[in-house]
């Protein structure tokens, strides 16, 4: 096994070697019958394998491999933030196992968790369509009452360590960092995390005349209209463990027992509206169905006039964050632009 790059390696075909630190992660007494190929990522590459457990029952495993520091940090960050959702919610994601690094090629490392049989949506562009009849219909989605109980189980339930906001590690959306600074103040964290957001779309792309008007704006005047209410007059905002990068094609149905599942979670403690900015451009799928179940469990946020404009300045985080990981794809600078230009408009 050699390689110096996570999109060269080779799970093989019906291979049976494993690396040795890989295989100390693997149930005792178990025999590897194979490796191979399994799913797509962007950043990384994905097996299964299958093993035989030493009762004799066959068993399957799912495994990520990434190269280089940064694949390091994402495994570790990804492993901490499934093994936080499934220590509330076990039947939500599939069973963490493990993280490490290859024993044979020192600059490797892998995520191990269970294979769970699944249907996952199609990925689309990222890029809103123009009009509703560019949205592709919502076919297999998850059920929105299943799968909106138990996020909203994941939200309410959880409880951040120090009752601040942040998370334990630093976690990565794709193959960025997220801002991960502990604070009090939601307002003050989410500030904190836009203006990351920012500096590492502008390192990519360059700058724009438009952001010196328009950031100024952002900071002095919207963020403090659209999120300090949420902790005045008495309010406060509960710290909710988030998965961090819910769009659709981080979810899908288990085969089986037709559960919800998510999976490549990049979790932090939030406000848990923050969650549905990614639900907001229409690509995603998540329709207003999957929220009206939602807030069956779980009302919107006092006060309730400011909602949609929360969410569509949560949308503008999740939108800067994706302009700055697709370096190559100038359309989403502009849908970015435009995001900021109507909140600047409405809260400006």
């Amino acid at each position: 096994m050699d390689s110096s790059d996570a999109k060269d390696f080779d799970y093989g075909g019906e291979n049976k070697r494993i690396d040795p630190n890989i295989a100390t992660e693997l149930p005792k007494g178990c025999r590897v019958i194979s490796t191979k190929a399994h799913g797509s990522s962007f950043w990384t590459k994905t097996g299964r394998v299958n093993i035989e457990l030493a009762n004799g029952t066959s068993q399957a495993l799912f495994i990520k491999v990434l190269s280089k520091e940064v694949g390091k940090n994402m495994i570790h960050g990804e492993f901490e933030s499934m093994k936080a959702i499934y220590t509330l919610l076990p039947d939500f994601v599939p069973k963490p196992v493990a993280w490490g690094t290859f024993e044979t090629i020192p600059d490797m490392h892998f995520f191990i968790c269970e294979f769970r049989e699944m249907k996952v949506q199609e990925v689309c562009s990222v890029v809103e369509p123009q009009s509703e009849s560019e949205s592709k219909p919502e076919q297999g989605m998850l059920d929105p009452k299943r799968f909106s109980a138990r996020l909203a189980a994941l939200h309410k339930n959880s409880k951040s360590p120090n009752g601040k906001f942040r998370f334990h590690i630093t976690t990565y959306s794709g193959n960025l960092p997220q801002m991960n600074e502990w604070e009090d103040s939601w307002e003050i964290y989410f500030a904190k995390s836009m203006r990351w957001a920012l500096k590492l779309e502008l390192e990519v792309k360059g700058s724009d005349p438009e952001f010196d008007l328009l950031i100024p704006i952002l900071f002095d005047k919207v963020i403090p209209r659209l999120l300090r209410p949420l902790e005045s007059e008495g309010r406060s905002v509960k710290p909710s463990l988030v998965h961090g990068d819910l769009w659709y094609a981080n979810s899908g149905v288990d085969m089986n027992t037709w559960d919800s599942l998510v999976f490549d979670a990049c979790c932090f403690y939030s406000h848990h509206e923050y969650e549905f900015g990614q639900w907001r451009p229409k690509f995603n799928r998540f329709g207003a169905k999957y929220l009206e179940a939602y807030h069956l469990h779980v009302k919107k946020s006092p006060p309730e006039e400011d909602y949609d404009g929360r969410l569509d300045l949560y949308k503008l985080r999740f939108n800067t964050h994706v302009s700055a990981l697709f370096t190559e794809d100038q359309t989403l600078r502009p849908q970015m632009l435009g995001d900021m230009r109507d909140l600047a408009r409405r809260y400006g």
